[in-house]
């Protein structure tokens, strides 16, 4: 996709997606200008330790702030929307502040970039969006379904849809970091030794948003094929003589996670590196391109972490866990400077 000469706007820019996105856009994009915005000045700081002043802003704000977005979003021409409370036991004890963040702060920046006339808008969501048992998964559902429908409100001239992806790799509250303490001292917590979770790499993340980007028509939710791993291969790749204790699944989490639903089946494509979803309703004018370049997948087609074909095992395991302890050493670099 040409960026040249553009100004791209990214919420919740100090995020690991956020730091990881800029940081492509700034190495292959050399006219690009990059928004920086988030709430914390103290991570603003340290991202423009890492990334200097000369092509990114770096704008102090909460995605709560409707008036804020919309000065933000002024003369950008795509926006990036990766702001959110993800914490699950977060936003479970804090039930509102999760709603006003990741329901009402989305709807803020589809009215921002509709009013600023952007041009495109991308939104990360979740495998817990999908079937929800937590708060964050139904607050990540609400805001599939606002920038979704954002693109009846949108005219021709804003375009809008979703990512939906599983874990990231090296993404805060990774459990990979967690067990690496366990392991120091002695003892893991496992909360169910059936658990299998979905895993991307926050490269192949940057990869998704920018297909989607440059491919969407309007109302897409795009969803990555990843692979998935189990809970109790990951606990013996990083401290196989470790003792463990199973604890129970906490609140609000499921023993395998879901990308695609059968129920959604019928309106999903196969593209294959990805599946499209495409919108319950569409009002606005767009193409058939995804029926012409995808393969309408099986009637009651599911995918999830437990029946997914590509499995996380052996020396691909080993690699993730590298790329993660990659990931936390330079970050340890830019936050040092500061300590």
């Amino acid at each position: 996709m040409d960026f040249a000469g553009k100004t791209i706007l990214v919420t919740g820019g100090t995020g690991s997606f956020g730091t990881a996105f800029i940081s492509r856009i700034l190495s292959n994009y050399p006219d690009t200008v990059v928004r920086l915005f988030s709430r914390d000045e103290l991570k603003q700081s340290e991202a423009r330790a890492r990334f200097g002043s000369e092509r990114v802003r770096y704008l102090i704000g909460d995605v709560r702030d409707r008036a804020r977005l919309t000065r933000a979003a002024q003369g950008a021409s795509y926006v990036i929307h990766a702001a959110a409370m993800k914490q699950v036991p977060a936003c479970e004890y804090n039930p509102f502040e999760a709603v006003s963040t990741n329901v009402i702060g989305t709807q803020n920046v589809v009215d921002a970039a509709i009013d600023a006339g952007v041009e495109r808008v991308v939104a990360l969501s979740t495998d817990k969006a999908v079937n929800p048992v937590n708060l964050y998964g139904a607050t990540k559902l609400c805001a599939e379904k606002i920038v979704v429908q954002g693109n009846a409100y949108g005219s021709y001239s804003t375009r809008l849809a979703c990512v939906r992806y599983g874990n990231v790799v090296g993404s805060r509250g990774s459990v990979v970091p967690l067990f690496r303490r366990q392991a120091q001292e002695g003892r893991l917590t496992i909360t169910d030794e059936r658990m299998t979770r979905f895993w991307i790499s926050l490269e192949n993340a940057v990869d998704l948003v920018l297909f989607a980007l440059e491919e969407l028509t309007g109302g897409e939710v795009f969803i990555p094929k990843i692979p998935s791993t189990r809970i109790v291969d990951l606990a013996d790749a990083i401290a196989p003589d470790v003792a463990r204790e199973v604890i129970g699944i906490r609140p609000g989490e499921k023993l395998h996670e879901v990308l695609l639903t059968a129920d959604e089946s019928h309106r999903a494509y196969d593209i294959g590196d990805a599946y499209v979803l495409l919108p319950t309703q569409q009002t606005w004018v767009t193409d058939d391109r995804w029926q012409r370049r995808g393969t309408k997948v099986a009637e009651q087609f599911s995918y999830t972490s437990d029946n997914n074909p590509e499995w996380l095992v052996g020396e691909e395991l080993g690699k993730l866990i590298d790329s993660i302890d990659v990931h936390y050493r330079r970050r340890s670099d830019v936050v040092g400077a500061f300590t």
